[in-house]
């Protein structure tokens, strides 16, 4: 009953995720699961990563933005779209809306690392860089709304981009039997709540846990809040996973809130140590938001001795100076850096 009360509460449904399966289906990969035996070794259990870098876009964010993209009638289509990211989302909105002929404006902050300004134009984007965090470049963006027309697609707390990252819970499911732990990046809860609403549908008796960094954890300081509240953003490895969750939140808090097991925190030196294992052991390329859950891991925050464990690892966007400075070793604080 539970589970019930917060899909309805939230209005998405495991009808809406298994909808929105159906018209991205053929726009988006449907990333593999492959195993990590180093991983699985270390930590005393079967782990398994979705790897969703390897999306188009190099995220996973691809999935909400093409299922709003494609949900759009064809009067909003022609007004345009406009929304705030922290770099992945507006990739995958300029992707999909480019493919659909739809024009896409995109605001960002100052924080967000110039690969990703670079990611959004390259498909057709339309940049604005607004102030010092997402919740000042979201004030931007609900002006164009305002004064332009714009149809606003929300990074995270918008019920198709929740139905959207949802069918990543669905694959999951479809592809491990086994499964019975499922580890999630966490930033606005749009990644978590749709694969939680999902896997819980499927699979009540799963564990859900959101991952996310130390600095500036908007969802997991509003959960212990118990309501949305302001955080201050802050230069981090994981910067996909930055910006508040929205005091006006509509769906995400309460589905996290009621669908996820346990949230946790990591370190800067601990995603840092994550991003080296998946080079070294996986040979995979990522991102710090990507990085949280191996962190976790490796660190015995999360217990995975003798479950089945499926880790997402969310986005490959990363600096890649930055990143080539991380695996051979450097100690890298992009807040020191950054004063």
């Amino acid at each position: 009953m539970l589970i019930l009360r917060a899909m309805t509460d939230a209005h998405i449904s495991l009808a809406d995720i298994e909808a929105a399966q159906a018209k991205i289906r053929p726009h988006v990969l449907r990333a593999p699961l492959v195993p990590a035996f180093p991983l699985s070794d270390a930590v005393g259990g079967e782990v398994r990563l979705k790897l969703e870098m390897l999306q188009a876009t190099g995220a996973f964010k691809l999935r909400g933005a093409t299922n709003a993209i494609l949900s759009l009638s064809d009067a909003d289509r022609a007004r345009g779209v406009v929304t705030c990211s922290t770099g992945n989302h507006g990739r995958g909105v300029a992707y999909a809306a480019h493919l659909q002929g739809v024009r896409a404006v995109i605001c960002m902050s100052e924080l967000v690392p110039q690969v990703k300004i670079d990611g959004i134009k390259r498909f057709g984007g339309e940049v604005r860089i607004v102030g010092k965090s997402q919740d000042e470049a979201e004030v931007e963006a609900m002006r164009l709304m305002r004064d332009e027309g714009l149809i606003y697609i929300s990074p995270f707390d918008h019920p198709h981009v929740v139905a959207g990252q949802g069918t990543i819970g669905l694959e999951l499911v479809e592809d491990w039997a086994e499964m019975d732990t499922v580890v999630v990046p966490l930033s606005g809860g749009g990644l978590l709540a749709g694969i939680a609403a999902a896997v819980k549908a499927k699979r009540p008796s799963a564990r859900l846990i959101g991952v996310t960094m130390e600095r500036g954890p908007a969802m997991y300081d509003s959960l212990r809040a118990g309501k949305p509240v302001e955080v201050v953003e802050e230069p981090t490895l994981a910067d996909s996973l930055g910006g508040g969750i929205g005091l006006d939140n509509a769906h995400t808090f309460a589905m996290v809130r009621d669908l996820v097991d346990e949230t946790v925190l990591v370190s800067e030196a601990e995603i840092a140590a994550a991003m080296r294992a998946l080079y070294r052991d996986q040979q995979i390329v990522c991102e710090g938001g990507a990085a949280v859950g191996v962190a976790a891991l490796l660190t015995g925050k999360i217990d995975a001795k003798d479950r089945h464990t499926a880790v997402i690892v969310s986005g490959r966007n990363v600096d890649m100076d930055i990143y080539t400075r991380i695996v051979n070793g450097e100690d890298v604080d992009l807040a020191k850096e950054r004063r």
